[in-house]
């Protein structure tokens, strides 16, 4: 079974569509592409990636497209379009006939209203996104898991991922209430998660044992049939390098089946997304 890193991303700052990537992130205000990604796939021998949106424009996901037609190892990409403007209805239909367009994710942990996700108005998008059989991806923080759940009841048939596990606030030591929305989460919806990002909720220094009680849990709550491998790649690189992540997983999952660890390094993701 192939491996994939199911959250990547691509970007170049002078296209200026992204509001959060400043000179004050001197590590990541630089250009990022397949060339500088290639080499920490080839070293851990994974064969694809999801490339994920990082700049709420149609012109990010038309952007990520076109890198992804480009690039062999790129299987799919999660793109963005403006759920609150209806109108954008058009660019959607055209946008889903892209046979790599595999989901869409609105930057909910930048939205002031913690409720957004629950508007009506945007009742179209999650329908459009049922029509076409595009993935939801969830980024979200833990303060929006409940409305997540009342989300995924109003649309059962819409297929979602959560993002970097919520991102739980690991270097405050905070576990509940995130523990239990994320295990009730895992327990009543068919919803998977993704195992990424969880490096830069940590400290600078932290060490796997920092991380243990919350991949523990994502583990233990959505086990080997529904979490995703997915490195947050380059955003990772603020707290750490690729292998240190990777292999932070691996140790995690390794009294897991060879099936089972297959299944979280590359199986749920091509399941999930439609990845040919």
């Amino acid at each position: 079974m192939q491996r994939i890193d199911a959250h990547q991303h691509f970007w170049d700052p002078a296209r200026g569509d992204y509001g959060w990537l400043t000179a004050d992130l001197p590590a990541l205000f630089k250009p990022f592409g397949p060339e500088d990604l290639a080499p920490h796939l080839a070293a851990h021998d994974i064969s694809g990636t999801v490339l994920v949106q990082a700049a709420p424009s149609l012109a990010e996901t038309e952007y990520l497209l076109d890198i992804a037609s480009r690039t062999p190892f790129v299987r799919g990409v999660v793109g963005w379009i403006d759920f609150e403007e209806p109108e954008q209805r058009d660019a959607l239909e055209r946008l889903a006939r892209h046979p790599l367009l595999k989901g869409l994710r609105p930057m909910i942990q930048d939205i002031a209203d913690p409720d957004w996700m629950l508007r009506p108005a945007l009742d179209w998008a999650f329908k459009a996104l049922i029509a076409h059989d595009l993935a939801f991806d969830a980024l979200v923080l833990p303060k929006h898991l409940a409305n997540l759940r009342i989300l995924i009841d109003r649309y059962p048939d819409l297929r979602v991922v959560i993002d970097h596990g919520a991102k739980p606030q690991i270097k405050d030591g905070a576990f509940e209430p995130w523990a239990g929305n994320i295990a009730r989460l895992a327990r009543e919806t068919n919803a998977f998660c993704k195992c990424s990002g969880l490096v830069t909720e940590a400290r600078a220094d932290w060490t796997p044992a920092d991380l243990s009680p919350y991949l523990e849990h994502l583990l233990g709550s959505f086990g080997p049939e529904r979490l995703i491998f997915g490195s947050d790649w380059p955003v990772l690189t603020m707290a750490g390098d690729y292998s240190d992540w990777f292999d932070t997983v691996n140790q995690a999952i390794r009294h897991w089946t060879q099936q089972q660890q297959a299944a979280v390094l590359g199986g749920n993701a091509s399941r999930f997304y439609r990845l040919s």
